[in-house]
């Protein structure tokens, strides 16, 4: 049986800077749906690009990757609920047909609500998304409405009935202040850590640094392409919430033959600064780690190393002169 990967898909620019909070990879989760006949619908939330199997059947029917409901025979539509792994304000979606080519979604639309309890049963479901003709096997990304409130979980309809490979939630995470005694990672994707810019991506994305967890293999991480000019890699992570840095954990999991040679943290304090005008700017900024040797599949840690800051709100990652991190860890307190 052959399988087919999908092809490779560029994110528009603009949603570089925001988080698939519908990623089961952060907690997202399937709370309820109107049917899943032919294919669970977790499988949406999948963070691998989705696969076609030739010649693959369950006792249900052809196998696919991803959400299908079975055809409709009376009025109504099928629909998704899900819990974000983080709750956020919402800024797009992708909704992702690949290899649903006779069963896809005529068309789809998006409603979420805020529900922290988890209790959905009198939720105010706002809609932001109108409904939106769909096509066969291909990518539909979609602005969502504007709106500064922050929402928990989503609801997906599909009208009437059919298949989704894959669903995205772009949006930024919402975070809450904590108290300033509590140690906490202040970059981690969950505490609002997020992705303002970066030199390469080749093999794997720099947002996987700000992952929970470690990473599940040498495709989980960052990891750009064999560097053939002068220089070295790098990337900027804006934190949750600014603080002072008392630990800082640098993990190459599953990088062996491809860890960098040295890694070095740059960091800086500030306001109101646009993601553009960070980019040049970060090659100015003080240390926060001088250079350091990498080792192959370590959690490197760093106490002592660490120079003062008295508070910082981003950091710039130089991988020297290029290769594989697998997550990065700014453990300190919000001030």
């Amino acid at each position: 049986m052959a399988t087919l990967l999908a092809p490779l898909f560029d994110l528009p620019p603009h949603l570089n800077r925001f988080t698939n909070l519908a990623d089961a990879r952060i907690g997202a989760e399937i709370v309820a749906c109107s049917d899943q006949f032919f294919a669970e619908a977790k499988r949406m939330l999948q963070f691998e690009a989705p696969i076609f199997i030739e010649g693959e059947f369950d006792d249900h029917g052809k196998w696919m990757d991803g959400w299908e409901t079975r055809r409709k025979r009376h009025a109504g539509y099928d629909w998704c609920i899900i819990k974000l792994g983080v709750a956020g304000q919402i800024h797009a979606f992708d909704i992702d047909t690949t290899f649903f080519t006779g069963n896809y979604p005529a068309s789809a639309a998006v409603e979420a609500c805020y529900a922290p309890d988890d209790v959905l049963d009198h939720a105010e479901w706002i809609p932001l998304l109108d409904n939106h003709i769909l096509g066969s096997s291909q990518h539909h990304i979609f602005n969502a409405h504007p709106s500064n409130q922050t929402f928990s979980h989503i609801r997906l309809n599909i009208f009437p009935d059919g298949g989704v490979a894959r669903f995205r939630v772009y949006g930024q995470v919402a975070t809450t202040t904590q108290h300033n005694t509590e140690n906490i990672d202040l970059v981690a994707l969950k505490n609002g850590g997020r992705v303002i810019a970066f030199s390469d991506a080749h093999y794997g994305h720099p947002q996987n640094l700000i992952n929970p967890g470690r990473g599940v293999n040498m495709g989980d991480g960052w990891e750009t392409k064999r560097r053939r000019a002068p220089g070295f890699d790098w990337c900027i992570l804006a934190l949750g919430q600014a603080g002072k840095i008392e630990k800082l954990e640098i993990d190459t999991a599953h990088f062996k033959g491809n860890f960098p040679a040295q890694v070095s943290i740059q960091a800086i304090y500030i306001e109101d600064a646009t993601d553009a005008q960070l980019i040049p700017q970060s090659m100015f900024w003080p240390f926060l780690l001088e250079a350091q040797p990498m080792q192959m599949d370590h959690i490197h840690n760093f106490i002592t190393e660490i120079l003062s800051h008295e508070k910082i709100s981003h950091i710039r990652i130089n991988m020297i002169p290029d290769g594989g991190i697998s997550r990065v860890r700014l453990w300190g307190n919000v001030l």
